[in-house]
C-alpha cells in the first residue's frame, strides 16, 4: 500500500482558501499528475477550503472562479472529505500552568489573560530539554498533555485514521499493522502539515512532537510512505520523501515560504521573518 500526504498550497487563513501563490502551487501539483501519470488512486481531504482547493485543483476539477470548500463541489465523486484530517486543533493553555509560560510564545487576551496555544507551536528548546516530549509512552503525561486537550484529540483522530487503514486491509495490533488483505493500491490525503506528523507518528510508534518539532512539508508539498511486508502478515511503513516540492521546481516556481525550517526565522536577526 501507498500513501500520500499532500500539503494544502498557500493559504489565505482568514478565508480558509488558497491565495494567488497557492493556486499555481496547486496548478504545478495537477500538471505533474497529468504529465508524470503520478497515480493518487483513493483520495480523501480535510473539510477546510484550503485543502478542499487544493485536492480540486491537483484533480483538475476545481470550479473556475470558486474559492476555497466550493471549488471542490465537482468533486464529491472522486474526493471523499474526512472530518478528522482537519488541522490538528489540539491547544494548550497556560494560565494555570505556569510552568508552561516559558515553552510558548504567549500572546494576551484584552483582559490579560494569556490566549490558548497550539500544543506542537512551542519553543525548539522546551522541547529539547524536555526528554519526556520525545518518548512514545511519556508525552502522555508531559505539563502539555495535561494541560490541553491533546490526548482525547490525538486518540479520536488515530483511531479513524487506524479503521480507514483496516478498511484496506492493515489492521493496528500493538505497534504494528497486521496484514489481513494485501494491497498495492494508493490512499491519497489532501491535508496540513500539523495533522500529516501526528499521522505518521502513529505508523511509526512515536512521540508526535518528534516529527511536528523535527520535520518541515512546504506549501503544496508532497510525503510519500509505503508499506514494507518483509514478514508475512506484518507490515511496517516507510517513507520514500517528506516534504517534497519536485513539482514546483518542474514548474519553475519557488517554495515561497522560506527557510524550510517551519515558516520561521532561519537566523534569528533576520528580522523579516516570523519569530512567533
Amino acid at each position: 500500500m501507498r500513501l500520500l500526504f499532500i500539503r494544502h498550497g498557500d493559504p489565505d487563513y482568514a478565508s480558509d482558501c488558497l491565495n494567488e501563490i497557492g493556486r499555481n502551487e496547486a496548478k504545478a501539483l495537477c500538471a505533474l499528475r497529468s504529465s508524470t501519470k503520478m497515480h493518487l488512486g483513493t483520495c480523501y481531504a480535510s473539510p477546510l477550503g484550503r485543502a478542499q482547493e487544493t485536492a480540486a485543483i491537483t484533480l483538475g476539477r476545481a470550479i473556475p472562479g470558486a474559492r476555497g470548500a466550493a471549488a471542490a463541489v465537482n468533486c464529491r465523486d472522486i474526493l471523499t472529505t474526512l472530518d478528522w484530517l482537519r488541522e490538528f486543533p489540539a491547544q494548550v493553555d497556560v494560565n494555570d500552568a505556569t510552568l508552561l509560560q516559558d515553552a510558548y510564545y504567549i500572546k494576551t487576551e484584552s483582559d490579560g489573560s494569556f490566549k490558548k496555544r497550539i500544543v506542537w507551536d512551542m519553543y525548539p528548546s522546551y522541547f529539547t530539554e524536555h526528554p519526556a516530549y520525545s518518548d512514545y509512552e511519556a508525552w502522555r503525561g508531559t505539563l502539555v498533555a495535561l494541560n490541553s486537550d491533546l490526548l482525547p484529540i490525538y486518540d479520536s483522530v488515530i483511531s479513524s485514521f487506524d479503521e480507514l487503514l483496516a478498511e484496506h486491509g492493515y489492521v493496528r495490533e500493538g505497534r504494528h499493522y497486521r496484514v489481513e488483505q494485501e494491497s498495492i493500491e494508493t490512499l491519497t490525503f489532501f491535508c496540513h502539515f500539523g495533522i500529516t506528523c501526528v499521522l505518521l507518528s502513529h505508523l511509526w510508534s512515536l512521540s508526535p512532537f518528534v516529527p511536528l518539532q523535527s520535520f518541515c512539508m512546504p506549501t503544496s508539498s508532497v510525503t510519500e510512505v509505503y508499506t514494507e511486508e518483509r514478514q508475512r502478515g506484518i507490515a511496517n511503513f516507510r517513507a520514500t520523501r517528506i516534504g517534497d516540492t519536485t513539482h514546483l521546481t518542474m514548474a519553475g516556481l519557488r517554495t515561497e515560504r522560506l527557510p524550510h525550517s517551519a515558516l520561521f526565522t532561519e537566523v534569528y536577526s533576520d528580522f523579516t521573518q516570523r519569530h512567533d
